[in-house]
């Protein structure tokens, strides 16, 4: 070949490429000018799991066809799976998303498609396949699936997911991607514990809003910033796209949203550590770790009068849980929380813990055992709550240690919470606190409940807390001083004395030495 055939074949080959770089080009600023911001580095994400939680009008539905349709195009021989929890749901929703896609970007591409049974072709031999997790026949005859979108996956139940993620496998030339797209429901979903509350190198987790969509229209913005005056729980969940609650929540949903915003971090973490000889527990000191179950919001203050709820884990459904309270404020100082533990183990942790708080007043529910309380009365812990009920054989007021919740004292122990938190919901500063009262939700019966899927342990335990609370003084505790050594039957006096009458008895006994701990 001569060097002026090697010169035109460069000239050619030249002007391919800057043809070939100019369509490049053009196809990256219309991807840019097309893409919301918030969106646009998705695009070369590449983790197993790209979940976008969003609240209505984010984009996060067109993001999802759009990429999903930009690799179909541009990486040969993809067969992704578009699915829903229902099938016939897609027809309407994600079928007709993608062909709007597809005709909107691509109209020119020569774009197969089959109306009955939803499926989209590319030249390329890419292909985007339709189902619904409920066609169980249909599933099982697709095959060889290189990427999946799940809209609305606040539907599916973590084994659906399970299943989706076991049938993408394989060698591919491409990365394989899950996309989960959904607006957040409830605080308590397994979507938010899954993705959202630990860190997952597989997964990459995005959350935007209708603030984040620059192709909205004002007319729609507009209707949800009306939202805001109407229906401000409504608008946090739905608009903002916040974690809220399936039900009807039994508090004040907005104002716990707000709560849950600025909820506090423990000052410390960590158990009790003590010496057992089988009497009496003796050297009782907290231990900080990382993996503790005991959280202090607040230290304990000398002469402060504390109280400790406590529900215990009945079958095994819920947690052990203590919430501990200032009796002057009914603030929560401390939680106690924790699912696998034995009953003896539990009745030691409350009674460092109940000592280590001024020798708080202590109720448990005795529902379902009244193992904890019995064997806090064996330690000889100073302070249990005392309830009164009648004999039924000899009709005479009897007296028992620990709370018993009946179809009488529960609403009246709700009842004060609801009250407390109505009037205060600063008082509570425990993040899974909070989560759980949103989603403690009112049924169609009318009774108050967690909802589906989630537990009420530190609902009831603060609840109990709360209803006790008549039996522990208002007050400061009278400060220790070095005059005289009050015996247990003073000191239960004192307790039930009224301010008149601990002001009477201090004058007649003199000033307290320290209790001994």
């Amino acid at each position: 070949m001569d060097r002026p055939q090697e010169d035109a074949l460069y000239e050619c080959g030249a002007k391919e490429a800057a043809e070939r770089d100019g369509r490049l080009a053009e196809w990256y600023r219309r991807l840019r000018a097309t893409t919301n911001d918030s969106f646009f580095p998705l695009y070369r994400d590449e983790h197993r799991f790209l979940v976008l939680k969003g609240g209505g009008g984010s984009g996060k539905s067109v993001f999802a066809a759009r990429k999903l349709v930009e690799r179909a195009v541009c990486e040969p021989g993809h067969r992704f799976l578009v699915c829903r929890k229902v099938g016939r749901t897609l027809r309407e929703s994600c079928y007709r998303q993608i062909l709007e896609t597809v005709d909107e970007f691509y109209p020119d591409i020569g774009c197969g498609r089959s109306v009955t049974a939803m499926n989209v072709t590319f030249p390329n031999g890419s292909e985007i396949l339709f189902a619904g997790l409920d066609d169980v026949e249909k599933l099982k005859s697709i095959y060889g699936i290189t990427g999946v979108w799940v809209e609305e996956a606040s539907e599916l139940l973590e084994s659906d997911l399970n299943q989706l993620n076991i049938r993408l496998r394989g060698e591919t030339p491409f990365y394989k991607q899950i996309i989960l797209t959904f607006n957040p429901v409830s605080v308590r979903h397994w979507l938010k514990r899954r993705f959202f509350d630990r860190e997952d190198p597989d997964v990459r987790t995005h959350e935007s809003t209708y603030r984040d969509n620059r192709f909205v229209d004002d007319e729609y913005c507009g209707q949800l910033e009306r939202m805001r005056e109407s229906d401000g729980y409504f608008y946090e969940v739905y608009a903002l796209g916040v974690w809220g609650t399936a039900g009807r929540s039994v508090f004040n949903a907005a104002e716990i949203t707000k709560r849950l915003a600025r909820a506090e971090t423990p000052v410390r973490t960590g158990v009790f550590t003590y010496a057992d000889d089988g009497r009496e527990l003796r050297d009782i000191r907290f231990e900080e770790c990382g993996d503790g179950f005991v959280f202090i919001y607040r230290e304990p203050e000398p002469g402060v009068p504390y109280v400790l709820g406590g529900d215990t884990a009945g079958e095994g459904s819920d947690s052990f849980c203590v919430q501990v309270l200032d009796n002057r404020s009914g603030e929560q100082v401390c939680v106690l929380h924790r699912q696998q533990m034995d009953e003896d183990v539990f009745a030691r942790q409350t009674f460092c813990l109940g000592r280590f708080y001024n020798d708080g007043l202590v109720g448990l529910e005795t529902n379902f055992s009244t193992y904890p309380t019995l064997e806090l009365e064996r330690l000889g812990y100073p302070r249990l709550y005392v309830r009164e009920s009648v004999d039924d054989y000899t009709h005479a007021p009897k007296h028992s240690y620990g709370v018993l919740t009946t179809s009488r004292t529960r609403p009246v122990m709700l009842a004060g919470l609801i009250r407390a938190a109505r009037e205060n919901i600063g008082i509570v500063r425990d993040a899974g606190t909070l989560e759980e009262m949103l989603s403690f939700v009112r049924g169609e019966d009318g009774r108050a409940a967690a909802e589906t899927g989630a537990h009420d342990d530190r609902v009831m335990a603060l609840a109990i807390a709360h209803f006790i609370r008549p039996q522990q003084s208002g007050d400061a505790l009278p400060e220790p001083g070095d005059t005289a050594r009050w015996t247990d039957s003073m000191w239960e006096d004192w307790y039930a004395a009224s301010r008149e009458e601990r002001r009477l008895l201090r004058e007649r006994w003199g000033a307290p030495s320290p209790r001994g701990k």
